[in-house]
């Protein structure tokens, strides 16, 4: 028998990339899941499985082997879990042969955090198979050091939310500090399929503030602005300044030039439905965006960004992070 654990995907509410230059932003765990299966085995492979990417291979003697899918792309997925695996088997005091299988309910590479959930799932799901006793911020720091070769100089935003859940307001110098939020916060996420790369969103950014400085510094500052009030939009349950605060913030990211067409039909379809406000969430350049709109506007909202070429669902903040599911 093995063990499965998941852990939860995540929107970005507020302050993406203005993060990289210390700025606030906040960051909510959504109730879309990724589950990881580990399992023993009697040799010394270790041996992964991605059910949703078609992908299946081996680590064995430090090479690696493709079963199913692009060797590529297999070897760029799988590698992050062979890290995890390895940091986790240190903590045992060996190496053993594992089965891991993936299973996500999350978009991959559209901004809502997939590789950190994949890589909190499967560390949890490989401690308790070997009855490593690990803390959430053990994981937490595996989880980053796995993040570093998805994407180079992550800010760690991803692998706290997927291993704490709930809200968090984090910042590069003071880190993260949990948002007690009572209200419900209806989301729908419009996922582009169009996929991108953080790293050169990121790199895009930093090209814009190095030219422009001037005019970029007075964007970090509304930025920071825009968190402030949106924590306390968030303590008084106040959906309508939330959903402003959402359409200024994309304003900002629309300008420092991470938006995109996919982006701005999808954000303009749900604002004209009725949604109390819209953004892309995470990178941008594609992958996904996310609209807010009340209880009963969330049909026509989802309908109107699906007839805008968008995959649209339904998202609710969850408390619950990282977790095992059964032994």
């Amino acid at each position: 028998m093995g063990v499965v654990a998941s852990a939860p995907a995540k929107v970005i509410l507020f302050g993406e990339h203005f993060v990289v230059y210390g700025e606030p932003a906040i960051v909510l765990a959504i109730d879309k899941r990724v589950y990881a299966k580990a399992e023993n085995r009697s040799d010394k492979r270790l041996f992964l499985r991605s059910v949703n990417l078609n992908l299946a291979g081996y680590f064995e003697n430090g090479t690696f082997t493709t079963e199913q899918g692009d060797m590529k792309e297999a070897r760029s997925k799988f590698e992050p879990v062979r890290l995890v695996v390895e940091k986790v088997s240190e903590k045992y005091g060996e190496n053993v042969g594992l089965n891991i299988e993936i299973n996500s309910t999350v978009p991959v590479a559209a901004g809502l955090g997939s590789s950190a959930a994949v890589a909190a799932a499967v560390t949890l799901a490989v401690g308790a198979l070997l009855n490593v006793k690990m803390s959430k911020e053990d994981i937490f720091r595996i989880t980053y050091e796995a993040e570093k070769i998805v994407h180079g100089t992550p800010s760690g935003i991803d692998p706290a939310i997927s291993t704490f859940g709930g809200t968090l307001l984090f910042q590069m110098d003071t880190g993260f500090k949990p948002l007690e939020v009572t209200m419900d916060i209806p989301l729908i996420i419009g996922d582009t399929g169009v996929e991108r790369s953080t790293r050169v969103q990121v790199e895009k950014v930093r090209d814009i503030k190095e030219r422009y400085p001037l005019v970029v510094e007075p964007l970090l500052r509304a930025a920071r602005e825009i968190v402030v009030k949106a924590v306390e939009a968030l303590k008084e349950s106040d959906l309508e300044i939330l959903g402003e605060l959402m359409n200024i913030n994309h304003a900002l990211l629309y300008g420092i030039g991470v938006s995109d067409e996919s982006l701005e039909w999808l954000t303009n379809a749900a604002r004209k439905a009725g949604a109390l406000g819209a953004k892309l969430t995470g990178a941008g350049g594609g992958g996904c965006m996310i609209a807010l709109a009340k209880n009963e506007k969330l049909p026509q909202v989802l309908e109107a960004i699906q007839r805008a070429g968008g995959r649209p669902f339904i998202a609710r903040k969850t408390d619950e992070g990282i977790k095992i599911e059964q032994t």
